[in-house]
């Protein structure tokens, strides 16, 4: 059954997340990271769609340590506000939260992890920083080329859109050069391209990126 449950961070904060459930045995656990728009009905969607494939997905709400039952739509000022909640979260915190979605997941079996936007930068953090994780995907996280330094940990794949106005082709390029063993796919696409709620969405590139991640999980959960 699906559905909304707590999780508590080892600093004692507790925070919520939703959770699909695969019908019968997981093949393992999946952790959902948001963009800054919260665990909206995107972000719950491809949860389910994780879990339609067999894993226990979890998504954190990673809004939770400043606001709670945070979903922001797409429009400009919306994008906004969610910026200015991401900006009061140090990424500290936030991978805290993210440890103990890992922990949940575990319940599944092996963890595999997929960011989208701030989330695509916190998994590529995860990837460098946390245990307990068996391969991560990060969807056009634009902190990574500040962290192009850091070694994943586990196996680990990047997506991204080369006409991505936030994340120029250069950084993309960056994080290439530093981290040649972690497979960096490019489409002719905008930022989000993946969220069909979004104008930027890419139905081809969108189909394409979500076959190598789930390829990807399946190689590696």
């Amino acid at each position: 059954m699906d559905g909304i449950v707590a999780l508590k961070a080892k600093d004692g904060v507790e925070i919520s997340a939703y959770v699909a459930k695969p019908t019968g045995k997981a093949r393992g656990g999946v952790v959902v990271l948001q963009e800054i728009f919260g665990v909206n009905s995107h972000i719950r969607s491809i949860a389910d769609l994780y879990a339609s494939h067999g894993y226990l997905a979890v998504a954190p709400a990673l809004f939770d340590r400043t606001e709670h039952n945070v979903e922001i739509g797409y429009s400009a000022e919306e994008a906004q506000r969610g910026m200015g909640l991401v900006s009061q979260i140090k990424r500290e915190k936030s991978l805290l939260d993210i440890a103990a979605a890992i922990d949940f997941a575990k319940q599944g079996g092996k963890v595999g992890l997929v960011g989208f936007c701030w989330g695509g930068t916190l998994a590529y953090a995860s990837a460098c920083q946390l245990s307990g994780l068996s391969a991560v995907v990060g969807y056009y996280g634009g902190g990574i080329v500040a962290m192009k330094a850091e070694t994943p940990q586990v196996p680990t794949i990047l997506h991204f859109g080369e006409l991505d106005q936030h994340i120029p082709m250069s950084g993309v390029n960056e994080i290439k050069a530093a981290q040649p063993k972690v497979p960096t796919y490019v489409y002719h696409a905008d930022h989000g391209f993946n969220c069909d709620q979004r104008g930027s969405y890419d139905k081809p590139s969108a189909d394409l990126a979500r076959t190598r991640t789930l390829e990807f999980f399946a190689s590696h959960l």
